[in-house]
């Protein structure tokens, strides 16, 4: 098939820029044809390897709006919108199917008044979770489309409805891991292997740091724990505000010289990226918001696909643990029941590890991108 995706979303790299990876990499492999279409001003943080088409209407971002400024920035988002399905439906006889890779419900309204929901191919909308505000909004507008079965929602979920709602023309699958695809030396049997001999057990906290993820609070439960052997915790961050660069250098400055603590200030992609997970033994996410409970988790995902056991808060994708033991869970919120978890995890687990690595082998391949890629694909077929 000749798959075409229509990305506007631009970001500076992460899950956004992988999850496009999976799509284009596994759908070649699986011997598909893939091609972007994207705004005019749209800039790619990555080689794709692809063809691109430029559409007319520039790609519009809410960075820093406020006010009618965020007002201003929405409407000229949808009338981009609508001249993109405009164009995306005088261009369906180029591809088999057009693919939407990160949608919300208010793609599906967009859709109700376009021309574009007359389309003939299948058009496949990607939702990465729908949280109980938006569920019933987003079942009313895939409902108006229910009488074009090439119109397809995808919601990516662990279960088979939304919140008890089923509808003939929403389809639900699991979310793709995140996996090494730049370290091409690692074979993937390896990456949930380590060193049994080393004395030193590493954990990495990674992602993008915000004040309000209260990193201080977690560093003093970390070394307040009684631990049995020795360890280090690597804390990476990224920042987007000044106001947060500053309140990390901060941090690092308090903590600094700190025996078994070590911090990286500096946003890491691609192959930099995937070396630093493989160099830690473990991932602690101690970051709580209820919209996990709905929406698929990044570094969960990139754990289960490095092979990396976790300390997780409850509220993180809680269905995955009920599958499989790739970790452990603490109380969301409660710093006290981390602190346990975590001296436990840390002191008990080799005596575990066993444990986890056949969870997160089997995890890894229920989850896996070439699974995913056929559980799409055999969504677009029928």
């Amino acid at each position: 098939m000749k798959l075409a995706i229509f990305e506007n979303i631009m970001t500076p790299g992460g899950h956004e820029v992988e999850f496009d990876r999976i799509l284009v990499e596994e759908f070649k492999a699986l011997g598909h044809e893939v091609e972007f279409y994207v705004p005019e001003n749209f800039s790619f943080q990555f080689d794709y390897q692809t063809p691109v088409t430029r559409l007319k209407g520039d790609a519009v971002t809410y960075t820093n709006s406020r006010g009618w400024k965020k007002l201003l920035a929405s409407l000229r988002r949808e009338f981009n919108r609508q001249r993109w399905y405009s164009q995306l439906l005088l261009s369906q006889k180029k591809f088999d199917a057009l693919i939407v890779p990160t949608s919300t419900y208010r793609y599906l309204r967009s859709l109700n008044y376009s021309d574009l929901k007359k389309i003939s191919v299948p058009l496949i909308f990607i939702l990465h979770g729908i949280n109980p505000k938006e569920a019933p909004k987003f079942l009313a507008e895939a409902e108006k489309l229910s009488t074009n079965k090439n119109i397809k929602p995808v919601v990516l979920t662990f279960g088979d409805s939304i919140f008890g709602e089923r509808r003939e023309n929403i389809f639900t699958i699991y979310p793709p891991t995140y996996t090494a695809r730049d370290l091409l030396t690692i074979r993937n049997e390896e990456l949930g292997i380590r060193n049994e001999n080393s004395k030193i057990l590493k954990i990495g906290f990674f992602g993008q740091y915000r004040r309000e993820k209260n990193l201080r609070g977690l560093l003093e439960v970390y070394l307040k724990g009684k631990y049995t052997r020795q360890v280090e915790l690597l804390v990476q961050g990224s920042t987007m505000h000044a106001e947060d660069s500053e309140d990390f250098e901060k941090i690092i400055e308090q903590y600094r010289g700190v025996e078994g603590l070590s911090f990286l200030h500096k946003g890491l992609i691609g192959a930099e990226w995937q070396q630093a997970i493989m160099n830690v033994d473990a991932l602690l996410m101690p970051y709580s918001a209820p919209r996990y409970r709905y929406h698929w988790g990044g570094m969960l995902f990139t754990a289960i696909g490095f092979g990396k056991p976790v300390v997780a808060s409850d509220d993180m994708n809680p269905e995955v643990f009920d599958l499989y033991r790739v970790g452990e869970t603490f109380q969301s919120g409660n710093l006290n029941d981390l602190a346990g978890v975590l001296e436990t995890f840390i002191n008990d687990f080799d005596k575990n590890f066993s444990t986890y690595e056949k969870n997160l082998q089997a995890a890894g391949e229920d989850f896996s991108p070439v699974n995913f890629a056929r559980r799409l694909e055999k969504i677009i077929r029928q």
